[in-house]
């Protein structure tokens, strides 16, 4: 046997002819999804290089070949919301694809920490909630914890429809959010769950030249999948790590770096202020230096804050239980914002700005509704005021239209103003919808309102 014939059969038993790979699609697309409306919609994957794939859905086709690389990406025509009605999505190559039961509606991703990762299960009222969680056109995709050093492309998950089997271990804020928009609008609402109990905001900040490990991991890979908005519950480890009002900066470059991915610019996002906490591992003036800078946050356009002063049954611990009131509330900010929902109060009482009045100071707010109250009927509490030696004392806060005049005996020279600030604050001002007033304090405020 010469050389060459031996080693074309050594080749042959050392390295056998690999199989044509088939056409494969991210875990982002699977039967029972939902495609975003209203937008052209990317749709992508991978096969053998030079391999013809064709996608069809709702009577529209796209071809394409693939690359050297063998990936392909392909864009279908913008779809309307059409009831509910289910597609399929068929993929075509060497091999077909069939995914059944696709809605057209609008997709929602959340994210955070623990108070986000919260589930259904686990919070007040879990067994009614979890009873009545039949919702055949809300569908769930729970995006497991992975970090990664570079952006991945896949994640090990799979399109859900919402059932009380489903249901439990999905996120509460988020399901309780989508429920509200679902009954409101009776569009189809797909919840994309990613987060992760205990971290930071840094891991999930996109940058222009590197990522956080959990931006890499659960939200780069779903970056090409058409999402209408994002809701956000985070902050208390940055509370621990005492970023305070370095806070807003942190929030701004993730809102910009995924609105920049998503290629959407204009991608609302709504987020939860923190909850009041009285474990000393939030040191002194920390957590009210985080709310402002969460307040601040709402400089930015197409945001907007929740407040859950009043919704702590534990000040000892962390993770309120009360879900449905935070969904309840992020809800609002979207039905208004991007349901056309007019009529609904989207916030509490934000702190707007201060002028004094001889010996007392009045406040004026945002978002009063059609007034201010006290939510227990009792005194305005946790205002204190100081004057221009700095020292607060406790004040008398009374309502004056949908302002609130400020004083106290023995300050006739009132400078500046504080309300519930301290990390176990419990404060009675509310609107007349029964929002509650963020914190505040008027020195060198650089919060917003959203208005």
């Amino acid at each position: 046997m010469n050389f060459t014939r031996r080693f074309t059969l050594i080749a042959a038993a050392t390295f056998p002819t690999l199989a044509s790979c088939e056409v494969k699609m991210p875990a982002v697309f699977s039967s029972h999804m939902v495609l975003q409306r209203d937008s052209p919609l990317k749709i992508w994957g991978s096969a053998d290089p030079g391999e013809k794939v064709a996608v069809s859905i709702g009577g529209s086709t796209a071809k394409t070949t693939t690359g050297n690389e063998g990936r392909w990406a392909v864009e279908i025509p913008a779809m309307k919301a059409d009831g509910g009605k289910p597609h399929q999505l068929e993929i075509s190559g060497t091999n077909k694809i069939v995914l059944e039961d696709v809605l057209i509606g609008d997709v929602w991703i959340g994210s955070g920490q623990s108070n986000m990762e919260w589930s259904l299960k686990g919070s007040a009222q879990s067994k009614e909630f979890i009873a009545k969680a039949n919702h055949d056109r809300i569908r769930l995709f729970h995006i497991p914890k992975v970090k990664a050093n570079a952006p991945s492309t896949d994640v090990k998950a799979a399109w859900k429809t919402c059932t009380s089997a489903n249901v439990p271990n999905f996120s509460a804020v988020l399901y309780q959010f989508g429920r509200r928009l679902h009954e409101e609008t009776e569009i189809p609402i797909g919840l994309i769950n990613s987060s992760w109990g205990g971290s930071p905001i840094e891991p999930w900040i996109v940058g222009e030249n590197s990522s956080g490990q959990m931006y890499n991991g659960m939200i780069a890979p779903i970056t090409r999948f058409g999402v209408r908005g994002t809701i956000w519950y985070q902050g208390e480890t940055n509370v621990i790590n005492k970023n305070g009002l370095s806070y807003t900066g942190k929030m701004k470059d993730l809102i910009e770096g995924w609105r920049r991915v998503f290629e959407n610019k204009d991608m609302p996002f709504y987020f939860v202020q923190i909850a009041p906490w009285g474990n000393t591992r939030y040191a002194d003036g920390e957590l009210p230096a985080l709310w402002e800078a969460q307040c601040a946050t709402l400089k930015i356009p197409n945001t907007g804050m929740v407040v859950t002063t009043d919704l702590v049954d534990n000040i000892g611990d962390i993770h309120p239980r009360n879900k449905h009131d935070v969904g309840d509330r992020l809800a609002r900010w979207s039905l208004a914002r991007d349901y056309g929902k007019k009529d609904v109060v989207v916030s509490g009482p934000l702190y707007k700005g201060m002028k004094t009045e001889g010996s007392k100071i009045r406040l004026e707010f945002a978002h009063t509704a059609k007034g201010l109250e006290s939510s227990d009927k009792k005194p305005l509490s946790e205002f204190q005021i100081a004057g221009s030696d700095g020292k607060f004392v406790p004040a008398i806060a009374v309502i004056s239209s949908r302002s609130v005049l400020v004083s106290a005996d023995g300050v006739k020279s009132p400078k500046q103003v504080r309300f519930g600030w301290h990390r176990s604050a419990n404060p009675n001002l509310v609107n007349t919808e029964g929002l509650p007033a963020s914190p505040f304090q008027t020195k060198d405020w650089t919060g917003g309102t959203s208005e």
